[in-house]
C-alpha cells in the first residue's frame, strides 16, 4: 500500500484529498498537515512514501517544505499543487527536489494516478499526464 501525506492549508481541499487517497484501494493517506513548517518532522515520523504538497501556504510553502526535504535526504517523493500555471513554478519545484505539479483543477482520477506513477518512480509533470503517464523503467 502506498503512503501518502497530504500537505494543505485549505482544511476542505486537505481532508478532500484525504478521502479520495483512502477511498483509492491501493493508496493510503497516513496523515496530514496544514504547512509546510509541519512537513519535515510529519515526513520522519510517518514515512510517506509520496507527500501532495500545496505550493502556497501560509507559514511555509510547499516550494520551501520540499527544499528541506531534499537537504535533508528524504526519500519521499513530492508532488507540488497549485491553482497556478505550471510553468510559473516548474523549474522552483523541481529545483526544490519535486517529482511532479499538478494544478488543483485536475480530475480526481489524474490525481491517483499520479500518486501512483510517482511511487513507482516516475515523475507528474504535465507532459506526464498527457502521455497517460510512461512506464517507468
Amino acid at each position: 500500500m502506498t503512503r501518502v501525506l497530504v500537505v494543505d492549508d485549505h482544511d476542505f481541499f486537505r481532508g478532500s484529498l484525504v478521502e479520495l487517497v483512502n477511498a483509492s484501494g491501493d493508496l493510503v493517506a497516513v496523515g496530514e498537515c496544514a504547512d509546510g513548517a509541519a512537513v519535515a518532522a510529519a515526513v520522519a515520523e510517518l514515512q510517506p512514501h509520496v507527500v501532495l504538497m500545496d505550493v502556497r501556504m501560509s507559514i511555509r510553502s510547499g516550494l520551501e517544505a520540499a527544499a528541506e526535504l531534499q537537504r535533508a535526504g528524504s526519500s519521499a517523493r513530492v508532488i507540488l499543487l497549485s491553482s497556478d500555471p505550471v510553468s510559473r513554478n516548474r523549474r522552483a519545484a523541481e529545483a526544490n527536489g519535486a517529482v511532479g505539479y499538478l494544478v488543483k483543477g485536475a480530475d480526481a482520477d489524474r490525481v491517483l494516478d499520479a500518486v501512483r506513477h510517482v511511487a513507482r518512480g516516475g515523475t507528474a509533470w504535465p507532459e506526464d499526464v498527457a502521455a497517460g503517464f510512461p512506464a517507468v523503467l
